[in-house]
C-alpha cells in the first residue's frame, strides 16, 4: 500500500476534517508525480471521502437512536417533569444541530399558549412569551396538528405574525424554525421547536427525529397528568390507604414493565421481546402483528378494545407499522391501558431502528455490485474486503440475474409513471431481502432489479432463476420475470465478468417476454436454440446433449443408428415410406426405430419447435463428428 493510501486511512482513523483529504494530492502534485499516479490518488480520495460520509451517517444515526433510547429510560424513572422536559429539548437541539430549541404548552383556562422549555434563548422576552391560540407558526402547527417548517420565519406568510410574537422572534434573532405538535390521540397540547438564527433548510429526517422527541415529551407530560390525577384521586377517597395500596403496586408494575422495556432497547432485544416482558406484566398474551391496527389508529394512538382484545397501533411518523395485540383481559385500568401503550412506544423505536440498518446494509450491498456493474477495473482487494463484511463468499460460483415485474399485457401506460416508480422499489426491497439471505448483492438497475447470488451444491442457473422468480413474485404477489447468466466463478477476481454476465442474464429475461413467459425464470439453457444464441460462451456441445445427448449415448451403447435414422427421416420430409428407402431396410424396421426416438426424447420430439431444435443439433453434431474425424 503506497504512503498517500496509508495517510488517508489515518485521515479517516483520526475523523479528520473533509478539507484535509486534499494535502496527499497536493503534495503528491509538489513533488512532481505523473498524470497517472495523481488520478490514481484523486480516486483513493474520493473513496475516502465515501467512507468518511459513510461513517458520520452511522454516527449521527446511532447518536440519534442513542439519545431516542436514552430518553425512554428517562420516561422508565420519570421523577422530575422539567427535568426530563429539559433533557429532551437539550438533546433536540444538539442532534438536530440548531442554536436554539424549545418547548410551548397550551393553557385552556388562559387560553393562551405559553414557553414550558427553552435551550439557548437568550432573550428574556421570548423566554416569557405567550401566544394567543392560532397565532405564529406554532398557531399553525396546534391547529393543523402537522409539523410545519420556514426557511425565514419574517417573509413566511403561511401563519398569522403579531407585533408580539415578531418583536420577541426578532430580540431573540431567530430566522429558520422547524415546529412539531406534542399530540396526545387527536388533542395537541403544545408545540416542539428547533431554531436557527440563519437561514438553513431542515431535511426531512430531521423533522422525522424532532417529532419523536415530541412523541416522548408528551408521553412525559401525559404520565405526569396521570400521576397527578391519582394523587388528587387519593386526597379526595375516603378510604384512602386501601387506594394507596391498590395505586401503589399499579405505578410499582408499571414501573416494572418500563424498567425492563428500556433494558431490551439498551441490550438489543426484539420486538418479541417486547411482547414476552408485556405478557408477564399485563398477565395475558401480547403478540405483535402487521395487520389490524386499523381501529387504534383512529383512536389517536390510545389503547382501544376491541372484543376481549386491546389494540395499541405502532406507528411513527403518521406510518402504522403494526399493532400490538393483548388477548385475554377484556378489563384494564388505566394504568394498564397506558403500559399497553409504551409497549407500543417502544415497539415503534425497535422497528424503526432495524429498518435504518436493514436500509444501510441494502444501499451498501447495492454500491458494492454497482462498482462490479460500471468500475470493474476497481482495486480487487478493496471489493473482497467490502464482500467480506457483507458475509458474501467471494470464490463461490455466482449467477447474474436481471428480474422485472410484468403484469398482463406486457404494455407501459404512460400515465403510471409514479405506479412503475413505486413498483421498482418494491422489487428492489425484495431483492435486496432475498440477497441478504442468500448472502449475495442486488441492486435497482435498467427499470428492474439485478442480482448476484451464489449457487448452491448441486443447483443450476436455471434452477436458481427459477427458485428467485416464485420468491420475489411470491413476496410481491404479482408476476416477477427473471433472466440468468451462466455461472461465473469468483466475480470478484473477474469484476469485468460481471457486466458481460448481466448483458446475458438482459437477453435471456427479454426473451423469456417475447415468448410470452412473463413470470417465470430461465436461463440461456432452457431456450434450446434461442439460448445457443442469447449465452455468450456459445456452449454448443452443451446445446447438442440437452436435445438429443441421450440418443446419441443409446447409439454407443447399444450400437444402434438412431442418429442416422433422425437425419434421414428429417430429410425425407417426416415420411417413414421415404426414409426406409433412404436407409434401405423395412418400413416396420423405421417405425420400431422412431418408437425408440420418441421413448428417449419424449412424446413431443416431432412438434414443430422441437423438431427444429432437433434439427439444428443433429446438423452441430454432424459438423463435430467431421471436425473430429479430420
Amino acid at each position: 500500500m503506497s504512503h498517500e493510501h496509508v495517510s488517508y486511512l489515518e485521515l479517516l482513523t483520526r475523523g479528520a476534517a473533509t478539507e484535509a483529504y486534499d494535502r496527499p494530492v497536493l503534495l503528491a502534485r509538489a513533488s512532481g508525480a505523473g498524470p497517472e499516479a495523481l488520478a490514481e490518488l484523486e480516486e483513493a480520495k474520493q473513496l475516502a471521502l465515501r467512507v468518511r460520509a459513510e461513517l458520520e451517517g452511522r454516527r449521527r444515526r446511532e447518536a440519534e437512536l442513542s439519545a431516542l433510547f436514552a430518553t425512554a429510560h428517562d420516561l422508565a424513572g420519570l421523577r422530575d417533569l422539567d427535568a426530563v422536559l429539559r433533557a429532551i429539548v437539550q438533546r433536540a437541539r444538539s442532534l438536530l444541530g440548531t442554536e436554539c430549541a424549545y418547548l410551548s404548552l397550551n393553557d385552556p383556562a388562559a387560553g393562551d399558549t405559553y414557553m414550558r422549555v427553552t435551550e439557548g434563548s437568550v432573550s428574556a422576552r421570548f423566554q416569557q412569551l405567550r401566544l394567543g391560540m392560532g397565532e405564529g407558526l406554532g398557531g399553525l402547527v396546534a391547529q393543523t396538528a402537522r409539523p410545519y417548517v420556514t426557511d425565514d420565519y419574517f417573509d413566511d406568510a403561511r401563519f398569522q405574525h403579531t407585533r408580539t410574537i415578531d418583536t420577541a422572534v426578532r430580540d431573540e434573532g431567530l430566522v429558520a424554525i422547524l415546529g412539531v405538535p406534542l399530540s396526545l390521540g387527536s388533542q395537541v397540547i403544545g408545540v416542539l421547536f428547533a431554531a436557527d438564527r440563519r437561514a438553513r433548510v431542515f431535511e426531512r429526517e430531521q423533522v422525522a427525529l424532532l417529532g419523536s422527541f415530541a412523541a416522548h415529551a408528551a408521553v412525559a407530560i401525559d404520565t405526569a397528568n396521570l400521576l397527578a390525577e391519582t394523587r388528587s384521586a387519593l386526597a379526595e377517597l375516603e378510604r384512602a390507604n386501601d387506594i394507596i395500596r391498590e395505586h401503589s403496586g399499579v405505578i410499582e408494575r408499571a414501573s416494572e414493565v418500563h424498567d425492563r422495556l428500556s433494558e431490551l432497547v439498551l441490550h438489543g432485544g426484539g420486538v418479541h421481546d417486547v411482547a414476552h416482558a408485556v405478557s408477564e406484566v399485563l398477565g395475558g398474551t401480547v403478540e405483535f402483528t402487521e395487520e389490524g391496527a386499523g381501529t387504534a389508529r383512529r383512536a389517536g394512538g390510545h389503547a382501544v378494545r376491541e372484543g376481549d382484545d386491546w389494540v395499541a397501533a405502532v406507528s411513527a411518523g403518521g406510518e402504522t407499522l403494526g399493532a400490538l395485540v393483548l388477548h385475554g383481559q377484556p378489563d384494564l385500568d388505566p394504568v394498564d391501558q397506558r403500559t399497553l401503550e409504551r409497549a407500543a412506544l417502544v415497539t415503534s423505536l425497535l422497528l424503526l431502528a432495524r429498518r435504518s440498518a436493514g436500509e444501510a446494509e441494502q444501499r451498501v450491498r447495492g454500491e458494492l455490485l454497482d462498482d462490479l456493474l460500471d468500475a470493474p477495473d476497481r482495486d480487487r482487494r478493496l471489493l473482497k474486503e467490502r464482500a467480506a463484511r457483507l458475509r458474501t463468499d467471494s470464490e463461490a460460483p455466482h449467477v447474474v440475474l436481471a428480474a422485472r415485474i410484468d403484469r398482463a399485457g406486457g404494455t407501459v401506460d404512460p400515465d403510471t409513471g409514479g405506479r412503475e416508480s413505486a413498483d421498482r422499489q418494491r422489487l428492489w426491497s425484495a431483492a435486496t431481502h432475498l440477497a441478504a439471505t442468500r448472502h449475495g448483492l442486488a441492486s435497482a438497475r435498467d427499470g428492474g432489479t439485478v442480482l448476484l447470488l451464489p449457487l448452491g451444491p448441486g443447483e443450476s442457473a436455471a434452477d436458481l432463476a427459477r427458485q428467485t422468480a416464485r420468491s420475489l413474485g411470491g413476496t410481491l404477489r404479482e408476476p416477477v420475470t427473471v433472466g440468468a447468466s451462466a455461472p461465473v466463478r469468483a466475480p470478484l477476481d473477474h469484476p469485468d465478468q460481471v457486466a458481460v454476465a448481466y448483458e446475458e442474464a438482459r437477453r435471456c429475461l427479454d426473451a423469456l417476454r417475447l415468448l410470452h413467459r412473463s413470470g417465470q425464470g430461465a436461463a440461456a439453457e432452457d431456450l434450446g436454440f434461442l439460448g445457443l444464441l442469447l449465452a455468450d460462451g456459445r456452449d454448443i456441445d452443451g446445446f447438442v446433449d440437452r436435445t438429443v445427448g441421450q440418443v446419441v449415448a443409446y447409439d454407443r451403447r447399444r450400437g444402434t443408428d438412431l442418429i442416422r435414422t433422425m437425419d434421414a427421416y428429417f430429410a425425407s420430409g417426416m415420411s417413414p415410406a421415404r426414409t426406409k428407402d433412404e436407409l434401405h431396410v423395412h418400413v416396420n424396421t423405421v417405425a420400431q426405430r422412431l418408437e425408440r426416438i420418441g421413448r428417449l426424447l419424449g412424446p413431443d420430439w416431432q412438434s414443430p419447435a422441437r423438431a427444429l431444435e432437433i434439427q439444428l443439433a443433429l446438423r452441430l453434431h454432424a459438423l463435430a463428428d467431421a471436425v473430429a474425424s479430420k
